[in-house]
This record gives structure tokens, C-alpha cells and sequence, in this order.
């Protein structure tokens, strides 16, 4: 049993490589948590995916025993979390299962886009927050203006940043006193009555549903049995653990703990994040707070390329949803692509990793459609649809309004590129809202639709700036627009997984643009084909695709023209009939490249 003045627990946030991991392992060498030999790195990301990219999507716990200066031993435990803005979810959990943060901020970029969100997580967190310079020893570092950057920009007070670098293991032991002597301990009472919040649970093939707990009041033994105050199920416990990476058992776990449980849970779904966790008998009388639950922004169809592979893919996506709570799916069928799965994620990153996990995990090639946000559609009669697939909108006679999701964008970039940048943004619709200035560089934000972000708005941003922006978002609200449904036709059938929804001043560009991609992807048949998009019944693009012809008059030699004619006209009326019957094959591969829009 630990005493509640010798327990730190704190997160460690930044924007994205900035060394938040490489810190995390840090920490848990030089106090000799993980022995040497077992040490690699990144060691908190289990995710071949995470280590492959270099990037945190699960923020993941550890802890660490530490003997301080003052010769007290202490436990610190850590929460390493993500920086990518798709898995903010993750990071607003974390913080409210801790009291400080550490704010890694690389000295030789500075604060970025994505350091500001989590350090506003964090603030409304209510945390105490030790600002950490890292990647000292590199010749672009420049701490004191970064310093004063952190001044500037957040407003916290910098003077006393702890220098480190993480890679060499510079400045660690700096690290581990301030957290010591610069963070709060946690407040809790173990006489009251059990209350835990639930921080996370994941799936694990041999002990069934793990959850990740942060004991506020009282203390859990195991053999309790605990009720959750949300879903209201019961269950005894089966296994309490602390993670120091690999689980170590205890018999107890004391307020301003976190640790592990297992109790005999079945899947994820039955335990809600943020839920409050007490006792069955003498429980507590209040829950704490819960978070707000994660709510999908983009949606996209995913069909195995295939058919057979059906249901290989929906075993994947149900155990893919057992670890993953914020990612939502439901079954949908498509003339073209056959069966396959609508599914919601929290935005484009996402959305890659989850693509990239079921074919590399699971095997199953897939077909990815066109990621669409979430409409509102408000109806004549007054009611309210929510659209997420734009093949189903409604017939337009009985549709009043369409509203669509808008972000607030924050894009930090240096001012060589603001030009570029702020063209970027207004091509999007975007509408500007300030403009700042932190040293040489500028902070914009903007109010942009959803939808045009979705496509490929990062990637043009990265490539006009050369890399050096940095972007955050936040969604703020619907907003009404002159939105209209474009469809595509091919030989005068619409093609469902190519429609899509675009607003009315673009919707020509978007459809010629679509016209004249398909015109090079689908192979030429032997009749005529009109590729066509359309808005409604109007055509308001076109190309067409030519015949195979075959010379029908190679053997006519000399005599009257009328010969010529008839074996002419006889094609033609061949042409016309199989036109009428003829099926239009378009290949797996023409649907992957046309989705794959907005050269």
C-alpha cells in the first residue's frame, strides 16, 4: 500500500514527434522498471502499426517506482498519450485520470498546432503542467526562444523548463525530480465508499476484457464484487494488476492508483468508458463525470475486393471493434461492389489505420469508397434525417434544407507559405477568423466545411508548406449550404459508390474532373459509352468513351458506294441494339483510382 503523498500520476502530451515515447522510455529505463535486455523502443506502443509509422494511437499506462533525492521512494505513474489530432478522444480520457502533465515541446521546432489542443486538454483538465525542451543536444536547437514561445503562445511560464534530451538520455533525472516536486499528489479518501473511474478496457485472447481503472475513493481487493454505475452490470473480480509494462499482480489497489481488472467480462462493448466503478453493496451514492462519447466524423464504405471474403471481414471488423470503441459499423450492400460495411471513424488517420490493420492483421484486400462527414437533412414535414451515405438522400421534392459539419481549424506555418496557405483554405470555402503572429511564424485559423477537409486537405497542406505546417481541428457545428448530390452515370446507370455530395458552385469542376478520370480507366467496349454526371436529371458534365470498331468494309472492293453504305448502316444498327442490351464492365481498379480523386 502506497501513501497518497509518495503517488504521482501524470501524462505526457505534445504535438506529434516531438518524443513524447522516446521520453515515456526514458523513464522507465533509467528507474530500471523494464531490465535492459528487454528494453526497445518506443516500448509503450504494442501496435506494429504505431512502431511502423512512429506514432501513439492507444495512449497506453506504466508504472514506475522511483526513489527521489530526499531518499522517499515514490510511485509515478504514466500515461504516454497520442498527438495526432484523429485521437484526441484518447487524450481528453487520459487526463482526467491524472493530475499533471509534462509538455514536451521540441527545441528546435517549437510549439505546434497540435501542442496547443493537448495543452488546453489538459488545462481544462485543471493540471499542473512542467513545460520539458527536448532534443537540446541538436544544432537547431534554440531553447530560450522557445521559451519565450511558450510564453507567448499558451502562457504558461517557461522559466523553469526542465532541458533534456531524450534520445541520448540527457536531463532525465531532472525529469523525475520535478515530477516528484513539481506535481500534485492525488486527493482521495480510503475509508469512503469504493468510487474508480473506468479509463479504458481492450480485449486480451486469455483474460477476456481487461479495464484500466483509476481508484478516486476507497479501495478494490480482489474477490470484490463491483457493479458499473452506467450499464449497471455486476461481476466479481477476477485479477487485479498494475502494468509495469507487463502485469504485475497485487491483492489491492488504494485511492490515486490506476491499475488493471479482470472480472469475467465478455466484450468491450459492455463496459463503457468513463464509467463509474463501486462496490455492489455500500457503493457509492454519486458517479463521477463521464466523458462524452466519441462521435464519428467520417464515414466510409469498405468492401473486400473479393465477395467470397465477406465474412472473413466482418469476423475482422468485430474483433477490431472489441479493442477499438470509437470505431462504429453497419452492414450495406452496393450494386457495384457487392456487400460490405458502412463504418465511422474520428477522421482520416484513423480511418488509414483501421484499413491498414484489417488487411495486414486479417489478410482481406479491400475496396475503400469515398469518405463522406455526416449531413443533416432537414425535411419539409420538420423532421431531421442524418445522412451518411450520399447515395441515400431523400427525394429532393420533400427535402427543405441541408446542413453540413464545420470545424475550426487552427494551421500553424511559417510565414514564407501564409500566402499559399490562406488560397488553400478559401479554395475550401473556408472563411478566415484571426490571423496571429508567434516570432516568424503565423497562426490562422479558419472555419472550414468538414467535407472538404476529408479529401485530401492535409496532404495538400503538407505539400504546399513543404512540410513545416502543423494542423489541429475541432468540430464545431452544422451549418446550412447549398449542397447538392452528384451522381455519376455510366452508360445511363448510375453508379452508386461514385456518388457523392458537393456543394452546387463546384459540383461541375468535381464532375468534369470524374468524367475524365473514368474515360481513361474504363476499357473500351465495343459500342459507344457516355460517362455523365449529374445533378438531379441534369447532365452538367459529359465525355464519351469510343467504340472498338471493326473494319466491316475491308471487303469491298470497287463497285457502287451504296455496298459501302449498307455494311455501314448494318453495323451501326448492330452498335445501337447492344448499346441498349450491352453491360458496361467497370474494372475493381477503376473504382480504386477514380475514389482516389482531386489530383
Amino acid at each position: 500500500m502506497t501513501e497518497l503523498a509518495n503517488i504521482r500520476n501524470f501524462s505526457i502530451v505534445a504535438h506529434i514527434d516531438h518524443g513524447k515515447s522516446t521520453l515515456a522510455d526514458r523513464l522507465i529505463q533509467s528507474t530500471g522498471t523494464v531490465a535492459d535486455r528487454d528494453m526497445k523502443e518506443q516500448m509503450l506502443d504494442a501496435m506494429d502499426i504505431e512502431r511502423e509509422r512512429g506514432i501513439t494511437i492507444k495512449a497506453n499506462t506504466v508504472r514506475i517506482d522511483y526513489r527521489a533525492n530526499d531518499g522517499q521512494d515514490y510511485v509515478l505513474n504514466l500515461i504516454d498519450t497520442p498527438g495526432h489530432v484523429d485521437f484526441a478522444y484518447e487524450v481528453s480520457r487520459s487526463m482526467r485520470a491524472v493530475e499533471g502533465s509534462l509538455l514536451v515541446v521540441d527545441a528546435s521546432q517549437g510549439v505546434e498546432a497540435q501542442t496547443l489542443a493537448n495543452v488546453y486538454t489538459a488545462i481544462e483538465a485543471d493540471h499542473e503542467i512542467v513545460p520539458v525542451l527536448n532534443k537540446i543536444d541538436l544544432p537547431a536547437a534554440e531553447p530560450e526562444q522557445v521559451r519565450a514561445q511558450i510564453e507567448d503562445v499558451i502562457g504558461l511560464d517557461a522559466s523553469d523548463a526542465v532541458l533534456i534530451s531524450a534520445k541520448s538520455g540527457l536531463g532525465i533525472p531532472d525529469v523525475l525530480e520535478a515530477i516528484v516536486t513539481r506535481l500534485p499528489a492525488p486527493q482521495g479518501d480510503r475509508n469512503a465508499p469504493l468510487k474508480a473511474m473506468l479509463v479504458d478496457s481492450w480485449y486480451d485472447p486469455y483474460l477476456g476484457v481487461v479495464v484500466l481503472i483509476r481508484v478516486m475513493d476507497g479501495v478494490i481487493r480482489k474477490g470484490d464484487n463491483i457493479k458499473m454505475m452506467q450499464t449497471g452490470a455486476k461481476y466479481g473480480i477476477d485479477k487485479l494488476a498494475v502494468l509495469k509494462p507487463a502485469m504485475v499482480d497485487v491483492a489491492e489497489l488504494g485511492p490515486g492508483e490506476i491499475g488493471v481488472l479482470t472480472a469475467s467480462i465478455k466484450q468491450v462493448r459492455d463496459t463503457k468508458v468513463g464509467d463509474t466503478i463501486t462496490h455492489e453493496k455500500k457503493g457509492c451514492e454519486t458517479p463521477l463525470p463521464g466523458f462524452k462519447p466519441s462521435v464519428p466524423v467520417v464515414f466510409c464504405g469498405l468492401f473486400p475486393v473479393d465477395s467470397a471474403e465477406f465474412e472473413d471481414l466482418r469476423t475482422a471488423i468485430e474483433k477490431l471493434a472489441l479493442n477499438d470503441a470509437s470505431f462504429s459499423y453497419e452492414m450495406e450492400s452496393s450494386a457495384a461492389l457487392g456487400f460490405g460495411f458502412r463504418c465511422g471513424f474520428l477522421g482520416l488517420l484513423h480511418l488509414e489505420v483501421i484499413r491498414d490493420r484489417l488487411e495486414r492483421e486479417y489478410g482481406i484486400d479491400l475496396i475503400t469508397t469515398a469518405p463522406s462527414v455526416v449531413y443533416h437533412v432537414h425535411m419539409r414535414s420538420g423532421e431531421v434525417q442524418e445522412l451518411h451515405n450520399p447515395a441515400d438522400l431523400p427525394d429532393l421534392t420533400h427535402v427543405d434544407h441541408i446542413e453540413e459539419p464545420r470545424i475550426k481549424a487552427t494551421i500553424l506555418v511559417p510565414d514564407d507559405y501564409l500566402g499559399d496557405v490562406l488560397k488553400l483554405c478559401q479554395d475550401r470555402r473556408g472563411i478566415q477568423q484571426e490571423l496571429t503572429y508567434a516570432g516568424s511564424r503565423a497562426m490562422v485559423v479558419y472555419d472550414l466545411p468538414l467535407n472538404e477537409v476529408v479529401f485530401d486537405f492535409y496532404d495538400r497542406l503538407k505539400s504546399i508548406t513543404k512540410g513545416y505546417a502543423s494542423f489541429d481541428y475541432e468540430i464545431t457545428g452544422y451549418r446550412q449550404d447549398n449542397l447538392v448530390k452528384m451522381q455519376i452515370l455510366v452508360n445511363d446507370e448510375p453508379v452508386d459508390a461514385l456518388s457523392m455530395m458537393v456543394h452546387r458552385d463546384r459540383a461541375e469542376g468535381r464532375g468534369r474532373a470524374m468524367c475524365e478520370k473514368l474515360k481513361d480507366l474504363i476499357p473500351r467496349h465495343m459500342f459507344k459509352i457516355p460517362i455523365q454526371a449529374a445533378i438531379g436529371g441534369k447532365v452538367i458534365a459529359r465525355e464519351t468513351l469510343a467504340a472498338l470498331r471493326k473494319d466491316v468494309t475491308a471487303k469491298c472492293y470497287g463497285g457502287d458506294v451504296t455496298r459501302k453504305k449498307k455494311l455501314l448502316e448494318k453495323q451501326k444498327a448492330g452498335k445501337k441494339k447492344m448499346r441498349q442490351f450491352g453491360k458496361v464492365e467497370i474494372p475493381q481498379q477503376a473504382f480504386i483510382s477514380a475514389l482516389k480523386m482531386d489530383g
